[in-house]
């Protein structure tokens, strides 16, 4: 029997059947041997092949075969620095929830997290949370935010759940498709899922005052079906987003405005630091590429995984400015 992977909490599955019915699975000892190098080797939307169990109270199922995916996404294991984690696979869209100051998003973050979905082919769009709590110095970073992404060429939404902003034009952008929510604890994903479709009922908290970090209320990856001809699969909050298994050469070809030059390069192999007659460092000096989006590739290339996570949005354009001295 064959069916869609609905949930994963680490040792059962929940999985959908063709006749629409949930069947709890396990999978069988040997599989997780396979030269599987992720933490999960089952994901949410993974499509599997699976056979019933019959017990005395209840009928679960065995997993057997994970079909070919059509793509999925990434992040570091938190603990296995070495080895990775796959948030949600065979996915349309992601929709990155971005906060400003409520909690705080960076553009490192959010250039690692586009960076890993290039790469994998998975079509991103910036959704801008919680418009009606910015003043005006928030209001003014954020439209700048939005101004680098669009340049570029990435989609951008703002929405807010509360006043119910943006809320139509969302939805009409996740109809016949399976798409993911993501971005830090506290940025408004199951909010918003249920601003969306209100009778799923999804927990939410309220951000740390202290911190202003958001509390995890999304422990496992689910996928959900919607009222309106959708599929959503609302994951846990990322604090921070480790690159996994790329070459550095191959690193400038996931940022859109930097592939675009990179023919225009005197070298072949040009990582676009010290090298002579890089194209993308001369758009750079002519403001044609952002300082913040340079800064990320950077610190990618550099591998430093380990300070990303404190960044903030000021310090970002501080490095931006020492960069142009």
């Amino acid at each position: 029997m064959t069916g869609i992977v609905y949930k994963s909490t680490g040792s059962w599955y929940t999985v959908k059947s063709e006749q629409g019915d949930f069947i709890e699975c396990r999978m069988k000892g040997k599989f997780r041997m396979k030269g599987i190098k992720s933490t999960n080797p089952i994901a949410v939307g993974d499509i599997v092949d699976y056979e019933l169990e019959e017990t005395s109270d209840a009928i679960t199922g065995t997993i057997h075969n994970i079909h070919e995916r059509k793509n999925y996404i990434v992040r570091k294991s938190v603990n296995l620095s070495h080895q990775m984690h796959i948030i949600a696979s065979n996915i349309d869209r992601v929709f990155l929830l971005i906060t400003i100051n409520n909690p705080p998003t960076t553009f490192n973050f959010i250039d690692r997290f586009l960076v890993t979905a290039e790469a994998y082919g998975i079509e991103t769009i910036l959704v801008f949370n919680k418009i009606d709590t910015f003043d005006e110095t928030t209001l003014d970073d954020q439209l700048y935010m939005q101004y680098v992404y669009q340049q570029i060429g990435y989609k951008c939404l703002r929405v807010s759940s509360t006043e119910m902003k943006g809320i139509e034009e969302l939805k009409e952008m996740m109809i016949d498709k399976v798409s993911m929510f993501s971005g830090h604890s506290g940025v408004g994903k199951s909010t918003l899922v249920n601003a969306m479709e209100p009778s799923l009922h999804l927990k939410t908290k309220t951000i740390s005052e202290a911190s202003k970090q958001g509390q995890h209320t999304t422990t496992f990856a689910e996928m959900y079906d919607l009222s309106f001809n959708a599929k959503i699969i609302d994951t846990p909050g990322i604090k921070g987003f480790g690159i996994v298994d790329m070459e550095k050469e191959e690193i400038s070809g996931y940022f859109p405005e930097f592939f675009r030059l990179k023919d225009q390069c005197k070298f072949n192999n040009c990582l676009h630091k010290e090298e002579p007659h890089c194209a993308i460092k001369a758009a750079l000096e002519k403001d044609e590429i952002a300082w913040s989006r340079y800064n990320s590739y950077l610190k990618i290339l550099e591998g430093d995984d380990e300070h990303y996570r404190t960044d903030s949005y000021d310090e970002d354009r501080k490095a931006s400015d020492e960069l142009r001295k």
